[in-house]
């Protein structure tokens, strides 16, 4: 991504006019160059990338400012759930043409959150493409030296936490898709699910209680069911959580009670975007005052049990609940 020189082009306009703008770090360099500069400042530096693809991650009528968020918001919840502080982000964007209006509110909402989350663009890329809108974002960000927050870290007895609410954005994309299921709402239930969807809450002020007292963690991207068993597989331990502590807004409720989705559906149906996390019993009343001071909510939904036992996640009566799929996957 480059801004114009002496013999520019459109898309160096378009950069110039919409993402220049953007790059106020100095390693940024302004755009006028092919790449950027980002100094590790005595840290690891973490790097993650997450694409987003209309009809895929986005509907093709959502507001750009909400397409802007959510394509950054979603590589900021890695960055939260591996103990990192946003550092800074590059940009791949392919567009079917460049409407004016429409990328006047994508920047600004880009723009917006990558000064509220303090991630300036460093660089990037936009083409051209026949297919459908597709943004794809390079996320950096830092830790102490060895201090990452992995999933390979969980252990038997661990207790098992997530932050926020579950279910939120998959019962939101449904409301969407099928205006009979907002019709069983009130317009701020709707809102709420809908607003979940579009634009995730990375747990950024997380990050420094999950790097101290998190012997393992992931960001709940696919659905909290699948996601558990990714963790547990990296750790090689099982997992028994009961969903009756799995925490849902009352948004969700309200539709459980209508009848207008399954709990199995929203505890497998992703986009989340809260932190799932592994904490040994002897840090979990400092996790629970750092999640506290950080305003965010944390709840104990199960433990971690012994190698070779598959995850599960029960229902009050403690049987297995059985999932059509365990998460959201592409193929």
């Amino acid at each position: 991504m480059s801004a114009p020189g002496p013999v520019s082009s459109g898309e160096d306009d378009l950069i110039a006019r919409y993402f220049r703008p953007l790059a106020h770090d100095p390693g940024a360099l302004g755009l006028i160059d092919d790449a950027a500069i980002l100094q590790a400042n005595g840290a690891d530096v973490v790097v993650t990338v997450d694409a987003v693809v209309e009809g895929v991650h986005f509907l093709p009528d959502d507001p750009p400012q909400s397409i802007a968020r959510k394509a950054l918001r979603v590589n900021l919840s890695d960055l939260a759930a591996k103990g990192a502080r946003p550092a800074g982000f590059v940009l791949a964007l392919a567009l079917r043409r460049a409407d004016e209006r429409w990328l006047a509110a994508f920047a600004r909402g880009l723009g917006d959150d990558s000064v509220a989350f303090n991630c300036p663009l460093l660089g990037g890329d936009t083409v051209s493409t026949p297919g459908p809108l597709t943004i794809s974002i390079t996320a950096f960000g830092r830790v102490p030296t060895g201090q990452m927050a992995r999933r390979s870290g969980a252990r038997s007895g661990d207790h098992i936490a997530v932050t926020g609410t579950i279910g939120d954005a998959a019962a939101g994309l449904r409301v969407l898709r099928d205006a009979s299921l907002g019709a069983r709402l009130s317009p701020p239930d709707r809102e709420l699910l809908i607003g979940r969807y579009r634009e995730p809450q990375p747990r950024v002020a997380l990050a420094s209680a999950v790097r101290s007292c998190a012997s393992a963690a992931m960001d709940v991207s696919d659905g909290l069911a699948g996601d558990l068993g990714k963790l547990c597989a990296a750790s090689g331990v099982g997992a028994e959580v009961s969903a009756a502590a799995v925490p849902l807004s009352d948004a969700v409720r309200a539709l459980l009670a209508a009848g207008g989705v399954h709990l199995a559906d929203l505890l497998s149906g992703g986009d989340d975007y809260e932190i799932l996390c592994t904490v040994p019993p002897v840090r979990w009343e400092t996790f629970v005052r750092l999640a506290a001071g950080a305003g965010i909510p944390v709840t104990r939904i199960g433990v971690v049990t012994e190698a070779g036992e598959m995850p599960r996640i029960v229902d009050e009566a403690g049987e297995r609940i059985a999932f059509a799929r365990n998460s959201f996957s592409h193929f």
